[in-house]
C-alpha cells in the first residue's frame, strides 16, 4: 500500500510541475508581491528571514505582500506576522512562483522553477564556504553526488541552471566574492558584497534578548553553555534524507567538564535523526532540533564546538572560543569534498581528532586568541549590523 502511496505522489508532483511549466507563463506579475524560501521550506530563518524582518521595518515596503513557503507549516504551527504562510510544493507554491515580483532565497531552486524576465530573484545562499563548492569540487570521474546519486556533470547542471537565473546574489565577504564565480560559474557582476543579513543579529542582540533565549529554552542561567554543531556528510544518508552518526561520548563531556558547563548539541538543518536525551545526561546535555534558529544558539553560548560547518565563520563575530572536533579528517578531507583553507594555519582554533583533550582545553580555558583576531580581520569586516539594510538598498532599485 504504501508503495502505491509514493508512486502516486511522484506521478501526482510531475503532474503538477508539467502543468506549472505550460501555465507559468500566462499568471501576471505582482509588483508589490515578494516570496520567501529558506531551506527548501524548512522554516523561517537564516538570511531570507533577517530580509523579511528588515522589509517590513522599511517604509519603502509598505503596501507590499509577503509570502513565506514553509513545508506542513500547519504542523509545524509557524507563525510570522505581517506575512501569508502557503504549503511548499503545493498549488500556491507554484502560482505565486509565477506571480510574485520578487523571490528572496537562499537555497538552490530545483530545475523545474521557471523565471520570467521582469522577475527579481535575489541569492542569498547560506554561508561562508570552508568546502569545496559545486564546480570547485575534485573527484573522479565516476562520483556521484546527494541521495539521488546525480554525476558531478548533473550536480554542475543543476547549479548552472539555477545561477542563469539570478539577478543578485549577495557575498558576506571578500573571499566569498573571490570563490563563488569558479564555484557557481556566476557573473562577478551579479555578486553584491554585502555582509550577511542574519548576521545582524550577531552583532545587535542584546543582554535583555540573550536572557529571553535562556528563559524560552530552559536553560540554567549560571552556567557556561557550550554549541556543539556538527556538519552533514555528503555520503550518509537512507531514502529519506541525510544522517549523522553522532561520534560524540557526552558521559565522557560531563565528567570532564563537570558541573560548571552545559551542551546544547544541535544538528545541521539537512539531518533527519531524531536525538533522545539519556536520563542520565539530563541538565547537562540539551538537545536542540535540527531546523532550529541557529543565530539564537550563537548569542547565547560561551563556547562553540563544530567541525567542518560553515557556522564557525559567523560565530568569529562573537570573538568567543572555538575547538574543532574533527574524529574523521582524512575521510572528509580525501573521500568527500576537501577544503578552501588550509585548515592547519587558517582555522580560528585547534583542531582535536580525541574528545578527552577537547573538553580538557575548554575545562582549562586553553584559546589561542591571536588566530581568532586575523580570522576576524579577514572574513567578518562587513558584518556591523547593517548588512540588512544594504541588501534592502540593492532591491530597492527593482521597484
Amino acid at each position: 500500500m504504501m508503495f502505491f502511496l509514493r508512486l502516486l505522489k511522484k506521478w501526482a508532483g510531475k503532474g503538477i510541475r508539467l502543468l506549472y511549466k505550460l501555465l507559468y507563463r500566462f499568471v501576471s506579475i505582482d509588483d508589490k508581491l515578494v516570496i520567501f524560501i529558506s531551506f527548501h521550506g524548512r522554516g523561517y530563518s537564516d538570511n531570507p528571514r533577517a530580509i523579511y524582518e528588515a522589509m517590513i521595518q522599511d517604509p519603502r515596503w509598505q503596501g507590499y505582500r509577503f509570502i513565506w513557503f514553509i513545508k506542513h507549516h500547519k504542523k509545524k504551527a509557524i507563525s510570522i506576522p505581517d506575512a501569508q504562510i502557503k504549503e511548499y510544493f503545493s498549488f500556491s507554491y507554484f502560482y505565486h512562483l509565477s506571480k510574485a515580483k520578487f523571490w528572496v532565497v537562499n537555497c538552490k531552486l530545483p530545475l523545474y522553477i521557471c523565471k520570467k524576465p521582469e522577475q527579481v530573484y535575489l541569492q542569498t545562499w547560506h554561508g561562508t564556504p570552508l568546502k569545496r563548492l559545486a564546480h570547485d569540487i575534485d573527484v573522479a570521474e565516476d562520483t556521484t553526488f546527494y541521495r539521488s546519486a546525480v554525476s558531478y556533470e548533473q550536480m554542475c547542471h543543476s547549479y548552472d541552471v539555477d545561477v542563469a537565473r539570478y539577478n543578485y546574489m549577495i557575498s558576506p565577504n571578500a573571499f566569498c566574492t573571490e570563490v563563488f564565480p569558479h564555484a557557481f560559474g556566476i557573473d562577478p557582476q551579479k555578486l553584491v558584497e554585502t555582509g550577511y543579513p542574519r548576521n545582524d543579529f550577531i552583532v545587535n542582540a542584546t543582554k535583555e534578548q540573550v536572557l529571553s533565549i535562556k528563559k524560552q529554552l530552559q536553560l540554567p542561567l549560571d552556567k557556561k553553555i557550550i554549541l556543539y554543531a556538527p556538519t552533514w556528510r555528503d555520503n550518509s544518508y537512507i531514502s529519506a534524507g541525510y544522517t549523522f552518526e553522532l561520534k560524540a561520548d557526552f558521559h565522557l563531556w560531563k565528567k570532564i567538564l563537570g558541573e560548571d558547563f552545559i551542551v546544547l548539541f544541535k544538528p545541521h538543518y539537512l539531518i533527519i535523526n531524531k536525538y533522545q536525551n539519556d536520563p542520565s545526561l539530563k541538565g547537562f546535555l540539551y538537545s536542540i532540533p535540527a531546523t532550529a534558529e541557529i543565530n539564537e544558539l550563537y548569542v547565547i553560548s560561551d563556547v562553540l564546538i563544530t567541525d567542518y560547518s560553515s557556522v564557525f565563520f559567523d560565530y568569529a563575530i562573537l570573538k568567543r572560543p572555538m575547538y574543532f572536533y574533527m574524529y574523521d579528517l582524512e575521510n572528509y578531507a580525501s573521500d568527500l569534498r576537501g577544503f578552501y583553507l588550509d585548515i592547519t594555519k587558517d582555522l580560528p582554533g585547534a583542531i582535536y581528532r580525541r574528545e578527552e583533550p577537547l573538553c580538557q582545553d575548554i575545562k582549562a580555558g586553553v584559546y589561542d586568541r591571536t588566530r581568532l583576531d586575523a580570522f576576524s580581520k579577514r572574513f567578518n569586516n562587513l558584518d556591523d549590523g547593517q548588512a540588512s539594510k544594504r541588501v534592502l538598498d540593492l532591491l530597492a532599485g527593482e521597484q
